[in-house]
């Protein structure tokens, strides 16, 4: 009775490894490949800074802030815009 313990207890390990083999797969296929992770970074990177400086602009009610922030915003966009077509 021990041995078909075992096997049973080898063969679910085997399922069990091959359904974690499955969805590994399965991540790494829902994963984009980023062709140039450097630009793939800086996009981010603006794009966190461009969420921070519309959080403050939500904040803020001094009106000459609010304009230095929508330059700001405004400067973002445009090297985002470079560094896509880059």
């Amino acid at each position: 009775m021990g041995d078909a313990g075992e096997g049973l207890i080898d063969a679910e390990s085997r399922i069990q490894e091959r359904m974690e083999e499955l969805e590994r797969e399965r991540q790494r296929a829902q994963t984009p490949v980023v062709r140039d992770p450097a630009k793939a970074q800086a996009l981010e990177s603006l794009r966190l800074a461009r969420l921070e400086l519309e959080r403050q602009a939500a904040a803020t009610t001094n009106e000459r802030r609010r304009a230095q922030i929508a330059e700001a915003v405004q400067e973002l966009d445009r090297r985002a815009a470079e560094a896509r077509q880059a």
